[in-house]
């Protein structure tokens, strides 16, 4: 695979129930050593979207490549650069952490001294080394996530691909998850494909994010970009005086919020850069300083909301006001 090339590229992707329509044409472009997540509500087409690029369904029409393989001319080199863990737990009950390991390692053809290597060293990094000897049925939510992530890292994949990983974990399991997910790019490169139902998951985590609703990718990019896709973004601008805070407020007019306790005003924007120099040419022109400005946006679940759940229809994009306007 060249230095360019993405990690995992897909045109057209299309797959269809019957008279369902899962997946209706998506492109992907995910780079290396990036987490890319892929949000939409239930039957949106996150899973199928898992199972075609990790080979397990073939798509109905469309191309991708994985790792520099074509997904239907080398599905073989697909299946040896990627890693997948579903939404429902692959580890074995009956075996110990350390014989749920090795089986992975017999099932990627390790040699016996290598694949025992290559469990403990895994066991080691996700702290599950003291409950190496203890059977799975034991362990704790938690304990079975990492196990069932160390599995799929048997195989040193390049790709891995996340489907739902932290569902049913507590908090401060979902968080320690999180760790071990950010480090794996961080540390290794490697490339993290996550399908997620937790926004603040994906907040967290991704360094792209696509949202997928009735097997259509309406809107893509990083957190702050969507965030600013949806109305609900202000600049607010603190004063030092309630003097200055009126000043600027009969400016704005009545598209601004002011509080005077906090001597705030929150002007309705997206936090671009334009908009953010529309707000302070205003105030350079009548000569009021502010004391402070901070940017608001929407989080990822008004994101969400308003991106998904209307087939048929797009989804609105924010329209900035006119600050000149307003000001005169």
């Amino acid at each position: 695979m060249t230095l360019t090339e993405p990690a995992v590229s897909a045109v057209g992707l299309c797959k269809s129930y019957g008279d369902k329509t899962v997946l209706d044409g998506i492109d992907l472009s995910i780079p290396e050593g990036t987490v890319f997540a892929l949000l939409g509500p239930n039957g949106a087409g996150k899973t199928t979207t898992v199972q075609i690029l990790s080979t397990l369904i073939p798509a109905d029409a469309g191309r991708a490549r994985l790792a520099g393989h074509d997904l239907d001319g080398d599905p073989d080199g697909v299946r040896a650069a990627i890693g997948v863990t579903g939404q429902f737990s692959a580890v074995d009950n009956l075996l110990t952490a350390e014989e749920n390991l090795i089986l992975m390692a017999d099932l990627h053809h390790l040699s016996r001294r290598e694949g025992r290597r290559r469990a403990a060293e895994l066991l080691r990094r996700f702290e599950l080394a003291e409950a190496a000897r203890k059977p799975a049925a034991t362990f704790s939510g938690g304990m079975r996530r990492k196990l069932d992530l160390a599995m799929t890292l048997v195989g040193d994949p390049r790709i891995i691909f996340l489907d739902e990983p932290t569902t049913g974990l507590d908090p401060r399991s979902r968080r320690t998850m999180w760790e071990i997910i950010r480090g794996l790019v961080d540390d290794q490169g490697v490339t993290v494909f996550l399908t997620t139902q937790y926004l603040e998951e994906a907040d967290e985590l991704a360094d792209r994010i696509a949202v997928l609703d009735h097997g259509v990718l309406v809107a893509e990019g990083t957190a702050d970009e969507l965030k600013r896709r949806v109305p609900g973004g202000s600049v607010r601008l603190r004063f030092s005086s309630p003097a200055d805070l009126r000043s600027a407020a009969a400016l704005f007019g009545f598209v601004a919020r002011c509080d005077p306790e906090a001597l705030t005003l929150d002007i309705p924007g997206d936090g671009t850069i334009p908009t953010l120099r529309a707000v302070l040419d205003v105030l350079d022109a009548a000569s009021i300083r502010a004391e402070g400005l901070t940017v608001h946006t929407p989080g990822l679940d008004d994101v969400f909301l308003a991106l998904t759940g209307r087939p048929g229809t797009a989804p609105a994009l924010t329209t900035r006001p006119n600050l000149q306007e307003s000001a005169r």
